[in-house]
Protein backbone atom coordinates (compact mmCIF):
# COMPACT_ATOMS: atom_id res chain seq x y z
CA UNK A 1 0.00 0.00 0.00
CA UNK A 2 2.97 2.66 -0.08
CA UNK A 3 2.98 5.55 -2.40
CA UNK A 4 6.00 7.25 -4.05
CA UNK A 5 5.43 10.71 -2.09
CA UNK A 6 8.10 12.45 -3.96
CA UNK A 7 6.94 11.34 -7.14
CA UNK A 8 3.78 13.00 -5.69
CA UNK A 9 4.95 15.98 -4.68
CA UNK A 10 6.10 16.70 -7.98
CA UNK A 11 2.89 16.92 -9.42
CA UNK A 12 2.35 20.36 -7.32
CA UNK A 13 4.18 22.81 -8.39
CA UNK A 14 3.54 25.63 -6.07
CA UNK A 15 4.89 22.99 -2.97
CA UNK A 16 8.50 24.70 -4.55
CA UNK A 17 7.55 28.26 -3.32
CA UNK A 18 9.41 29.69 -0.81
CA UNK A 19 7.30 31.91 1.84
CA UNK A 20 9.20 34.86 3.53
CA UNK A 21 12.78 33.08 2.60
CA UNK A 22 11.35 29.67 3.52
CA UNK A 23 9.93 26.68 2.52
CA UNK A 24 6.52 26.42 1.51
CA UNK A 25 4.77 24.30 4.02
CA UNK A 26 1.09 23.69 3.86
CA UNK A 27 -1.17 22.35 6.16
CA UNK A 28 -4.40 23.62 5.32
CA UNK A 29 -5.80 21.25 3.39
CA UNK A 30 -9.39 21.65 4.85
CA UNK A 31 -9.65 24.60 3.38
CA UNK A 32 -8.91 23.74 0.17
CA UNK A 33 -6.11 21.38 -1.41
CA UNK A 34 -3.27 22.24 -3.62
CA UNK A 35 -3.98 20.96 -7.45
CA UNK A 36 -1.63 18.77 -9.47
CA UNK A 37 -0.36 19.78 -13.10
CA UNK A 38 -2.64 16.85 -14.14
CA UNK A 39 -5.72 19.34 -13.00
CA UNK A 40 -3.92 22.57 -14.34
CA UNK A 41 -3.19 21.03 -17.99
CA UNK A 42 -6.52 19.89 -17.99
CA UNK A 43 -8.20 23.42 -17.40
CA UNK A 44 -5.96 24.86 -19.37
CA UNK A 45 -6.70 22.84 -22.06
CA UNK A 46 -10.28 23.46 -22.49
CA UNK A 47 -9.35 27.49 -23.33
CA UNK A 48 -7.13 27.21 -25.89
CA UNK A 49 -8.11 23.88 -27.44
CA UNK A 50 -12.01 23.50 -27.37
CA UNK A 51 -13.58 26.29 -25.06
CA UNK A 52 -17.17 26.50 -26.21
CA UNK A 53 -20.54 26.20 -24.57
CA UNK A 54 -21.95 23.18 -23.74
CA UNK A 55 -25.32 21.92 -24.85
CA UNK A 56 -25.73 24.64 -27.19
CA UNK A 57 -24.32 24.85 -30.13
CA UNK A 58 -23.97 22.93 -32.95
CA UNK A 59 -20.20 23.38 -33.96
CA UNK A 60 -16.91 21.56 -33.49
CA UNK A 61 -15.91 23.09 -30.14
CA UNK A 62 -19.25 23.50 -28.19
CA UNK A 63 -19.91 19.87 -28.91
CA UNK A 64 -16.02 18.97 -27.73
CA UNK A 65 -17.02 20.62 -24.60
CA UNK A 66 -20.13 18.90 -24.47
CA UNK A 67 -18.60 15.71 -24.42
CA UNK A 68 -15.98 16.57 -21.82
CA UNK A 69 -18.46 18.22 -19.81
CA UNK A 70 -20.39 15.28 -19.46
CA UNK A 71 -18.30 12.58 -19.52
CA UNK A 72 -17.28 13.87 -15.80
CA UNK A 73 -20.65 13.47 -15.04
CA UNK A 74 -20.07 9.45 -15.49
CA UNK A 75 -17.18 10.03 -13.41
CA UNK A 76 -18.63 11.26 -10.47
CA UNK A 77 -21.68 8.59 -10.76
CA UNK A 78 -18.96 5.79 -10.89
CA UNK A 79 -16.88 7.57 -7.93
CA UNK A 80 -19.30 7.28 -5.70
CA UNK A 81 -21.36 4.18 -7.19
CA UNK A 82 -24.46 6.41 -7.88
CA UNK A 83 -27.26 4.55 -9.67
CA UNK A 84 -27.76 7.08 -12.51
CA UNK A 85 -25.85 9.81 -14.52
CA UNK A 86 -29.72 11.77 -13.96
CA UNK A 87 -29.01 11.82 -10.12
CA UNK A 88 -25.63 13.44 -10.31
CA UNK A 89 -25.81 17.80 -10.13
CA UNK A 90 -23.35 19.95 -11.04
CA UNK A 91 -23.15 22.71 -8.59
CA UNK A 92 -20.86 25.40 -7.13
CA UNK A 93 -19.77 23.25 -4.52
CA UNK A 94 -20.93 21.74 -0.92
CA UNK A 95 -22.72 24.63 0.10
CA UNK A 96 -24.76 25.27 -3.16
CA UNK A 97 -25.84 21.62 -2.67
CA UNK A 98 -26.80 22.00 0.93
CA UNK A 99 -28.90 24.93 0.18
CA UNK A 100 -30.46 23.55 -2.68
CA UNK A 101 -32.00 20.72 -1.14
CA UNK A 102 -33.10 23.13 1.74
CA UNK A 103 -34.66 25.45 -0.57
CA UNK A 104 -35.97 22.63 -3.11
CA UNK A 105 -36.22 19.69 -0.60
CA UNK A 106 -38.12 22.29 1.95
CA UNK A 107 -40.39 23.74 -0.49
CA UNK A 108 -42.06 20.26 -1.58
CA UNK A 109 -41.47 18.30 1.68
CA UNK A 110 -41.29 20.45 4.93
CA UNK A 111 -44.93 22.18 6.38
CA UNK A 112 -45.09 24.32 9.73
CA UNK A 113 -43.99 22.21 12.65
CA UNK A 114 -42.04 19.76 10.89
CA UNK A 115 -38.36 18.42 12.24
CA UNK A 116 -34.81 19.01 10.67
CA UNK A 117 -32.00 17.51 12.51
CA UNK A 118 -28.61 18.96 12.33
CA UNK A 119 -25.13 18.00 14.90
CA UNK A 120 -23.05 20.02 16.98
CA UNK A 121 -20.24 19.98 14.78
CA UNK A 122 -21.84 21.07 11.44
CA UNK A 123 -20.02 23.69 9.07
CA UNK A 124 -22.08 26.67 9.08
CA UNK A 125 -22.82 25.70 5.36
CA UNK A 126 -24.50 22.74 7.55
CA UNK A 127 -26.67 24.95 10.20
CA UNK A 128 -27.72 28.22 8.38
CA UNK A 129 -29.60 27.00 5.32
CA UNK A 130 -31.68 24.90 7.52
CA UNK A 131 -31.95 27.90 10.20
CA UNK A 132 -33.33 29.79 6.89
CA UNK A 133 -36.03 26.94 6.20
CA UNK A 134 -36.88 26.65 9.23
CA UNK A 135 -37.71 30.46 9.63
CA UNK A 136 -39.62 30.39 6.31
CA UNK A 137 -41.48 27.29 7.13
CA UNK A 138 -42.07 27.37 10.90
CA UNK A 139 -40.35 24.25 10.89
CA UNK A 140 -38.02 23.43 14.31
CA UNK A 141 -34.32 22.90 13.83
CA UNK A 142 -33.16 19.94 16.84
CA UNK A 143 -28.67 19.44 18.02
CA UNK A 144 -27.50 16.20 18.22
CA UNK A 145 -25.19 16.69 20.69
CA UNK A 146 -21.47 15.33 21.32
CA UNK A 147 -19.12 13.63 24.37
CA UNK A 148 -15.89 15.88 24.97
CA UNK A 149 -13.90 13.70 22.31
CA UNK A 150 -15.81 14.80 19.67
CA UNK A 151 -18.32 11.92 18.79
CA UNK A 152 -21.71 12.19 18.28
CA UNK A 153 -24.11 10.75 20.91
CA UNK A 154 -25.76 8.68 17.77
CA UNK A 155 -28.48 7.02 20.42
CA UNK A 156 -29.73 10.20 20.94
CA UNK A 157 -31.13 10.40 17.53
CA UNK A 158 -34.11 7.76 19.22
CA UNK A 159 -35.24 10.72 21.37
CA UNK A 160 -35.41 13.25 19.19
CA UNK A 161 -36.79 11.82 15.61
CA UNK A 162 -40.24 12.27 16.42
CA UNK A 163 -43.39 11.31 13.85
CA UNK A 164 -42.52 15.02 12.84
CA UNK A 165 -38.89 14.85 11.59
CA UNK A 166 -38.58 14.97 7.97
CA UNK A 167 -34.82 15.18 7.55
CA UNK A 168 -31.32 14.95 9.44
CA UNK A 169 -28.46 16.89 7.44
CA UNK A 170 -25.15 15.67 9.10
CA UNK A 171 -21.33 16.21 8.18
CA UNK A 172 -20.05 12.68 6.98
CA UNK A 173 -16.34 14.24 8.42
CA UNK A 174 -15.71 17.09 10.88
CA UNK A 175 -13.84 19.84 9.30
CA UNK A 176 -12.40 21.05 13.24
CA UNK A 177 -12.68 17.84 14.99
CA UNK A 178 -12.13 15.46 12.12
CA UNK A 179 -14.09 13.00 13.23
CA UNK A 180 -15.11 10.29 11.16
CA UNK A 181 -19.13 10.04 11.90
CA UNK A 182 -20.73 6.50 11.86
CA UNK A 183 -22.98 7.61 8.74
CA UNK A 184 -24.37 4.14 8.14
CA UNK A 185 -25.87 3.72 11.62
CA UNK A 186 -27.36 7.18 11.45
CA UNK A 187 -29.12 6.35 7.95
CA UNK A 188 -30.22 3.63 9.48
CA UNK A 189 -32.09 4.86 12.41
CA UNK A 190 -33.36 7.65 10.41
CA UNK A 191 -34.98 5.37 7.32
CA UNK A 192 -36.33 3.11 9.85
CA UNK A 193 -38.57 6.60 10.67
CA UNK A 194 -39.08 7.28 7.24
CA UNK A 195 -36.67 10.25 7.80
CA UNK A 196 -34.67 11.06 4.92
CA UNK A 197 -30.59 12.35 5.44
CA UNK A 198 -28.23 14.19 3.74
CA UNK A 199 -24.60 13.88 4.14
CA UNK A 200 -22.28 16.70 3.97
CA UNK A 201 -19.02 14.97 2.05
CA UNK A 202 -16.97 18.16 1.99
CA UNK A 203 -14.42 16.31 4.55
CA UNK A 204 -14.73 12.90 3.59
CA UNK A 205 -14.85 12.26 -0.08
CA UNK A 206 -11.14 12.75 -0.42
CA UNK A 207 -10.33 10.65 2.07
CA UNK A 208 -13.09 7.79 2.29
CA UNK A 209 -14.57 5.69 -0.56
CA UNK A 210 -17.92 6.48 -0.61
CA UNK A 211 -20.23 4.33 -1.85
CA UNK A 212 -23.79 6.09 -1.98
CA UNK A 213 -26.02 2.86 -2.61
CA UNK A 214 -24.38 1.33 0.46
CA UNK A 215 -24.93 3.79 2.31
CA UNK A 216 -28.36 4.28 1.00
CA UNK A 217 -28.21 8.32 1.98
CA UNK A 218 -30.91 10.56 -0.03
CA UNK A 219 -28.61 12.88 -0.75
CA UNK A 220 -24.71 13.67 -0.63
CA UNK A 221 -23.13 16.95 -1.55
CA UNK A 222 -19.44 17.44 -1.85
CA UNK A 223 -16.91 20.07 -3.41
CA UNK A 224 -14.53 20.09 -5.65
CA UNK A 225 -11.30 22.22 -4.42
CA UNK A 226 -10.98 20.11 -1.17
CA UNK A 227 -10.16 16.85 -3.51
CA UNK A 228 -7.74 18.13 -5.60
CA UNK A 229 -10.05 20.45 -8.03
CA UNK A 230 -10.69 23.51 -9.14
CA UNK A 231 -12.55 25.73 -6.77
CA UNK A 232 -16.58 26.62 -7.88
CA UNK A 233 -17.43 22.94 -8.64
CA UNK A 234 -18.94 20.41 -6.68
CA UNK A 235 -21.72 17.91 -6.45
CA UNK A 236 -25.49 17.52 -5.45
CA UNK A 237 -26.37 13.44 -5.73
CA UNK A 238 -30.14 12.94 -4.54
CA UNK A 239 -32.32 10.06 -5.61
CA UNK A 240 -34.01 10.68 -8.57
CA UNK A 241 -37.60 10.14 -7.01
CA UNK A 242 -36.77 12.88 -4.66
CA UNK A 243 -35.10 14.98 -7.40
CA UNK A 244 -37.85 14.72 -9.35
CA UNK A 245 -40.11 15.79 -7.20
CA UNK A 246 -38.27 19.01 -5.96
CA UNK A 247 -38.71 22.06 -7.67
CA UNK A 248 -36.19 24.13 -9.37
CA UNK A 249 -33.65 25.92 -7.24
CA UNK A 250 -32.04 28.23 -9.95
CA UNK A 251 -34.22 29.15 -13.25
CA UNK A 252 -32.96 30.74 -16.48
CA UNK A 253 -31.67 29.10 -19.51
CA UNK A 254 -30.89 25.28 -19.84
CA UNK A 255 -33.18 24.26 -17.05
CA UNK A 256 -36.62 24.83 -18.76
CA UNK A 257 -37.93 22.63 -21.53
CA UNK A 258 -40.56 25.14 -22.92
CA UNK A 259 -40.83 28.38 -22.06
CA UNK A 260 -44.02 30.85 -23.00
CA UNK A 261 -45.70 33.84 -21.52
CA UNK A 262 -48.32 31.58 -20.79
CA UNK A 263 -45.87 29.37 -18.44
CA UNK A 264 -42.90 27.14 -18.45
CA UNK A 265 -41.86 23.14 -18.27
CA UNK A 266 -38.46 22.28 -17.17
CA UNK A 267 -35.98 19.96 -18.21
CA UNK A 268 -35.05 16.73 -17.28
CA UNK A 269 -32.58 15.35 -14.24
CA UNK A 270 -30.17 16.30 -14.09
CA UNK A 271 -30.27 19.54 -16.04
CA UNK A 272 -33.44 20.82 -14.43
CA UNK A 273 -31.01 22.53 -11.27
CA UNK A 274 -28.43 23.50 -14.12
CA UNK A 275 -29.12 26.64 -14.52
CA UNK A 276 -27.39 29.16 -16.77
CA UNK A 277 -23.97 28.68 -18.74
CA UNK A 278 -22.43 25.41 -16.62
CA UNK A 279 -19.08 26.28 -15.13
CA UNK A 280 -17.87 23.51 -17.23
CA UNK A 281 -14.02 24.67 -17.16
CA UNK A 282 -14.16 23.79 -13.89
CA UNK A 283 -16.48 20.51 -14.35
CA UNK A 284 -13.89 18.88 -16.44
CA UNK A 285 -10.88 19.97 -14.03
CA UNK A 286 -12.89 18.43 -11.38
CA UNK A 287 -12.80 15.10 -13.95
CA UNK A 288 -9.03 14.99 -14.32
CA UNK A 289 -8.83 15.63 -10.24
CA UNK A 290 -11.20 12.90 -9.81
CA UNK A 291 -8.43 10.71 -12.19
CA UNK A 292 -6.11 11.62 -9.93
CA UNK A 293 -7.06 10.32 -7.11
CA UNK A 294 -8.70 6.89 -8.99
CA UNK A 295 -4.78 6.74 -10.44
CA UNK A 296 -3.27 6.92 -7.08
CA UNK A 297 -6.31 4.92 -5.14
CA UNK A 298 -8.02 6.14 -2.46
CA UNK A 299 -7.28 3.40 -0.11
CA UNK A 300 -3.57 4.31 -0.49
CA UNK A 301 -4.38 7.92 0.21
CA UNK A 302 -6.13 6.63 3.05
CA UNK A 303 -3.55 4.72 4.75
CA UNK A 304 -0.96 7.34 4.26
CA UNK A 305 -2.82 10.04 5.48
CA UNK A 306 -3.78 7.92 8.85
CA UNK A 307 0.18 7.08 9.03
CA UNK A 308 0.83 10.81 9.36
CA UNK A 309 -2.06 11.88 11.59
CA UNK A 310 -0.95 9.18 13.75
CA UNK A 311 2.42 10.35 13.40
CA UNK A 312 1.33 14.32 13.95
CA UNK A 313 -0.71 13.41 17.07
CA UNK A 314 1.98 11.53 19.04
CA UNK A 315 4.70 14.01 17.82
CA UNK A 316 2.28 17.24 18.72
CA UNK A 317 1.07 15.65 22.06
CA UNK A 318 4.76 15.91 23.25
CA UNK A 319 4.71 19.73 23.90
CA UNK A 320 3.92 20.86 27.25
CA UNK A 321 0.49 22.81 27.17
CA UNK A 322 -0.59 21.09 24.32
CA UNK A 323 -4.32 20.73 24.52
CA UNK A 324 -5.88 18.74 21.48
CA UNK A 325 -9.63 19.21 20.10
CA UNK A 326 -11.00 15.91 18.58
CA UNK A 327 -9.63 12.78 19.63
CA UNK A 328 -12.31 9.94 18.17
CA UNK A 329 -11.89 6.72 17.47
CA UNK A 330 -12.53 7.24 13.54
CA UNK A 331 -10.87 10.01 12.40
CA UNK A 332 -9.49 11.43 9.12
CA UNK A 333 -5.81 13.85 9.04
CA UNK A 334 -7.15 17.17 11.01
CA UNK A 335 -5.82 18.32 14.09
CA UNK A 336 -7.06 21.46 15.64
CA UNK A 337 -5.22 22.22 18.92
CA UNK A 338 -4.43 25.44 21.66
CA UNK A 339 -0.73 25.50 23.49
CA UNK A 340 -1.34 26.88 26.77
CA UNK A 341 -2.89 30.33 26.59
CA UNK A 342 -1.44 31.34 23.37
CA UNK A 343 -4.04 32.92 21.50
CA UNK A 344 -4.53 30.88 17.63
CA UNK A 345 -4.04 33.71 15.85
CA UNK A 346 -1.08 34.55 17.66
CA UNK A 347 0.05 31.22 17.34
CA UNK A 348 -0.67 31.21 13.32
CA UNK A 349 0.77 34.74 13.11
CA UNK A 350 4.20 33.08 14.07
CA UNK A 351 3.80 29.68 12.21
CA UNK A 352 3.03 32.02 8.99
CA UNK A 353 6.33 34.17 9.12
CA UNK A 354 7.99 30.47 9.42
CA UNK A 355 6.62 29.51 6.16
CA UNK A 356 3.54 27.34 7.73
CA UNK A 357 -0.10 27.58 6.25
CA UNK A 358 -2.21 26.64 9.01
CA UNK A 359 -6.14 27.70 9.34
CA UNK A 360 -6.93 29.79 12.88
CA UNK A 361 -10.08 30.58 14.10
CA UNK A 362 -13.73 29.27 15.02
CA UNK A 363 -13.52 27.05 10.90
CA UNK A 364 -16.97 28.31 10.21
CA UNK A 365 -18.19 25.92 13.22
CA UNK A 366 -18.85 28.84 15.96
CA UNK A 367 -21.36 26.47 18.02
CA UNK A 368 -18.74 24.01 18.06
CA UNK A 369 -16.13 26.61 19.98
CA UNK A 370 -19.31 27.20 22.39
CA UNK A 371 -19.50 23.87 23.46
CA UNK A 372 -15.90 23.71 24.06
CA UNK A 373 -15.98 27.34 25.61
CA UNK A 374 -13.05 28.23 22.98
CA UNK A 375 -12.95 31.03 20.49
CA UNK A 376 -11.18 29.27 18.42
CA UNK A 377 -8.21 26.73 17.24
CA UNK A 378 -5.46 26.27 15.72
CA UNK A 379 -6.26 23.96 12.88
CA UNK A 380 -3.59 21.41 10.61
CA UNK A 381 -5.01 19.21 7.86
CA UNK A 382 -2.73 16.79 5.79
CA UNK A 383 -2.89 15.24 2.53
CA UNK A 384 -1.11 13.06 0.17
CA UNK A 385 1.57 15.84 -0.30
CA UNK A 386 2.97 16.52 2.88
CA UNK A 387 5.79 14.44 4.66
CA UNK A 388 6.74 13.43 8.30
CA UNK A 389 9.43 15.47 7.74
CA UNK A 390 6.90 18.96 7.39
CA UNK A 391 5.17 17.22 10.60
CA UNK A 392 8.87 17.57 12.91
CA UNK A 393 9.51 21.23 11.78
CA UNK A 394 6.00 22.31 12.52
CA UNK A 395 6.77 20.77 16.15
CA UNK A 396 9.61 22.55 16.40
CA UNK A 397 8.42 25.73 15.14
CA UNK A 398 5.51 25.34 17.30
CA UNK A 399 7.96 25.05 20.39
CA UNK A 400 10.03 28.09 19.67
CA UNK A 401 6.53 29.69 18.70
CA UNK A 402 6.05 29.00 23.08
CA UNK A 403 9.28 29.92 23.93
CA UNK A 404 8.82 33.04 22.38
CA UNK A 405 5.10 33.73 23.69
CA UNK A 406 5.56 32.01 26.73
Amino acid sequence: MSIDIQTIRKDFPILEKQVYGKPYIYFDSAATTLRPVQVLNAVTKIYTEFNGNPHRGSHYMSNQTTLAYENVRDKVQKFINAPTREEIIFTKGATEGINLVAYSFGDAFITEGDEIIISEMEHHANIVPWQLLAQRKKAILKVLPIIDKGELIVSELDNLITPKTKLIAINMVSNVLGTVNPIQDIIEKAHAKNVKVLIDAAQGIQHIKTDVQKLDCDFLVFSGHKMYGPTGVGCLYGKKELLDAMPPFLSGGEMIDKVSFKGTTFNKLPYKFEAGTPNFTEVIGLGAAIDYVNNIGLDKIAAYEHELLEYASLKLKQIDGMRIFGEAISKASVISFLVGSIHPYDMGMFLDKMGFAVRTGHHCAEPLMDRYRISGTVRISLAIYNTKEEIDQLVDAIKKTVAILG
